[in-house]
């Protein structure tokens, strides 16, 4: 990186904290704080999309691009039914008993303990997921940046802390403009740039026909497969039940849209959200498919991770790692004539595919001789395409800002999430349970603590964490194995008015304990049930069991409040 690409990313990150704390500095009261409450809608609905938009996505999805093709597109589908639901149902309901977070509702539906069990879910969740969401991308920029990853985590988890805790709910929302304003204009350039770099090889068109023929451009898959990640029924079903649990009951997304000005803001915020994240999710994902063709003309490295290749060669297998360098750009450029010649001829170019799998051949030995040097190496590299990309192929200046859309998505992400934890953990534990006379600037400070004391506690999880086998996978698969139980304890409480605590509340542990017990299992192959799935066997499990536990307790009792009834 050259000193103007420091300058860039320091400038964008520093403006971005100063300009949100300085923005929110007039949060006096617990109220304005965990709420805000002044919201438009344009604003709501760029908070709830940076919200999801972590790092992550900026790092992970172009690589899962480049490796598997559009076909993870599917895994948004169900996002713009579960809007319309939350905005007809969730939102009316939240703005009328007037909560600060989504689970004060389940205790004046069931009872305290529903209200405790399931904000504990979530900040068990939340909590490991905002680690994660700081370690993902601070693993790779230290390498790609020589900075110690410890100081990385450390610099992006005091950067959020800084605003977070100062300004609350109004600071996330101010800095999460900046932040998407970053990430767009850094996305929309590498995409640009990168159509540039293709047209000394190929057209648009051509680069679209080259990913096609070689199996990246499979939009929609229609196969029936509880064993497939993602096809059109997990997207439809699994997705749709997903989104509902994360927009209508994650108190990170529920405290973005509860700081709208009016029931018709928040609304308008989540349809912004329905009808741009498919979009947007697209579009990172034709990118990363662009690089894949980019690099069927400029040849790719063997390994993208560039810190293993570092150690490999100063390793003792640093001479057949050397030949098979050679190797595979022998390969490479005989793939390359025959993608050429393919498209003179407008045929399906067969022998491509001979190369590509020789190719990949190539790239399993190569990290074969990594592990053979370091077994403590993570040789999975699809999560450094994209960061390989825009430190060797962008200009100066925009390498700065591509590392700073990457850390801004971090940060924006982040920073809900702790906003998040810190108000469950004040509200819904420590007012409730610990300390229910406490004056306006009492909770005010209690709750700036425990946003403080979640950041550190992220900052030492991320500390401890370790790769998935991609990062994005890691986040959604963590969801995954909450979300369904979280929404079922929902439905109950909206659809079964009949059902008790005491039912749901039982249900409830017996559909986590299910859905952790099916997952090890998946994870040592014994069974194979994709994770999207958890999201609709969960909520299945809560809801049967407990009209099946209320039946055997005295069938039809009354509910613990009518859901009519404001607080």
């Amino acid at each position: 990186m050259t000193g103007v690409d420091w300058i860039v990313m320091f400038a964008v990150l520093f403006f971005i904290v100063g300009y949100g704390t300085w923005k929110s500095r007039g949060s006096k009261n617990i109220d304005s704080y965990l709420k805000g409450g002044d919201a438009n809608w344009w604003s709501i609905g760029l908070s709830v999309m940076a919200t999801q938009a972590s790092a992550i996505t900026f790092l992970s999805t172009p690589g899962k691009a480049y490796a598997d093709g559009m076909g993870f597109v599917q895994f948004y589908f169900g996002l713009p039914l579960a809007m319309v639901v939350i905005a007809a149902v969730f939102i009316p309901l939240y703005y009328k008993l007037k909560v600060y977070t989504a689970y004060e509702f389940l205790e004046q539906r069931f009872d305290l303990r529903m209200r405790l069990l399931t904000a504990s879910l979530f900040l068990i969740q939340r909590g490991l997921a905002a680690g994660i969401t700081i370690y993902a991308p601070a693993i790779i920029l230290s390498q790609i940046l020589a900075w110690d990853l410890n100081f990385t985590i450390v610099f992006i988890g005091v950067l959020v802390i800084i605003y977070t805790v100062s300004g609350g709910t109004r600071a996330v929302s101010q800095t999460h403009k900046q932040q998407m304003a970053v990430i767009f204009a850094g996305m929309f350039v590498a995409f640009f740039l990168l159509v540039d770099y293709l047209g000394e090889y190929v057209s648009f068109g051509d680069a679209l026909n080259v990913a096609g023929m070689m199996g990246k451009m499979e939009i929609i898959s229609l196969d029936f497969d509880a064993d497939s990640r993602y096809n059109l029924w997990s997207g439809l079903l699994g997705g749709f039940f997903l989104q509902l649990s994360y927009f209508g009951t994650d108190q990170s997304q529920v405290q973005r849209y509860l700081s709208g000005r009016s029931v018709r803001e928040s609304r308008m915020g989540l349809m912004f959200n329905a009808v741009l994240k498919i979009p947007m999710q697209f579009f990172i994902l034709l990118t990363g498919v662009l690089v894949f063709v980019f690099f069927q003309f400029e040849r790719p490295p063997l390994h993208f991770n560039a810190h293993n290749e570092t150690v490999v060669m100063a390793g003792e297998q640093a001479t057949a790692y050397d030949v098979l360098q050679q190797r595979y750009e022998d390969v490479h450029a005989r793939k390359k004539e025959e993608i050429l010649t393919s498209l003179a001829a407008g045929n399906g170019g067969e022998e491509i595919e001979k190369w590509s799998v020789r190719e990949s051949e190539l790239r399993a030995e190569a990290a074969t001789l990594i592990k053979d040097t370091d077994d403590q190496a993570e040789v999975r590299d699809n999560d450094y395409i994209f960061i390989h990309f825009i430190m060797h192929y962008l200009p100066v200046g925009l390498i700065g800002l591509l590392l700073a859309v990457i850390f801004s998505a971090a940060m924006s992400s982040t920073s809900a999430e702790l906003n998040a934890l810190g108000s469950t953990a004040t509200i819904d534990v420590y007012k409730r349970q610990l300390h229910r006379d406490g004056s306006d600037a009492h909770y005010l400070g209690a709750s700036r603590w425990m946003t403080f004391a979640f950041g550190m506690l992220s900052i030492l999880f991320a500390v401890l964490a370790s790769l998935f086998d991609n990062l994005i996978e890691a986040v959604n698969i963590l969801g995954s194995l909450f979300y369904g139980t979280i929404l079922g304890i929902f439905l109950v409480a909206f659809m079964m008015k009949r059902v008790k605590g005491r039912a749901v509340f039982i249900a409830a542990l017996i559909s986590q304990a299910t859905i952790i017990v099916l997952f090890m299992l998946d994870r040592d192959g014994k069974i194979h049930i994709a994770y999207l799935w958890y999201n609709l066997l969960g909520p299945a499990i809560v809801m049967g069991l407990s009209a099946l536990l209320q039946y055997m307790d005295g069938g039809d009792g009354e509910p613990g409040i009518n859901i009519s009834r404001s607080r």
